[in-house]
């Protein structure tokens, strides 16, 4: 994958370097929308798409499996990338049910500990390489998870802004 068609995201792997600062800049403004009072966090728009809540725990739990995941290639021969369990995790971790607030404060941690491990990465670091699931089964390199994670961060950001924006034009009347 080389562009994301919905969110028209590149993924650039020679800039995986910086990727680290755009995650966390992306984060911020993320639970920046999680600590709204003025929209219902929890309430899905539809059945099968997930309320801005769910959106921040699944992104929080991206970048936690993610920080494993390029350690795990630090210290290991490529080793295989376990799937997350993304959809499972939403019944099973109770997206709905947290607190909007910790959530924020988890996102934003969880983008402070990756960008960390990014940020001590070497050059000969960001070339090891894991096998990863996603879109399919693959080896991969640190850079290749690098700016995957920062598209997961960007194509969310897009998703809960799309929600945001639906309930504005909702409630003016524009629908």
């Amino acid at each position: 994958m080389d562009r994301c068609g919905e969110c028209g995201f590149t993924y650039d792997v020679a800039a995986a370097e910086g990727s680290g600062g755009a995650i966390r800049a992306g984060v911020s403004e993320f639970a920046g929308l999680l600590r709204r009072t003025d929209v219902g966090l929890g309430v899905r728009p539809e059945p099968g798409i997930w309320s801005l809540l769910e959106y921040g725990c699944h992104l929080r739990d991206v970048l936690i499996s993610q920080r494993e995941r390029v350690l795990l290639a630090r210290r290991s021969e490529l080793p295989f990338a376990e799937p997350m369990g993304r959809d499972e995790r939403v019944e099973h971790d109770g997206y709905a049910e947290q607190d909007p607030v910790d959530v924020a404060r988890q996102l934003s941690d969880a983008a402070l500990l990756f960008a960390n491990v990014l940020d001590r990465l070497g050059p000969a670091d960001w070339e090891r390489a894991l096998v990863y699931t996603y879109p399919e089964r693959r080896e991969r390199a640190l850079r290749w998870v690098a700016t995957h994670t920062l598209h997961e961060v960007r194509h969310h950001l897009m998703d809960v802004r799309r929600q945001l924006d639906a309930g504005a034009d909702a409630e003016a009347g524009r629908w």
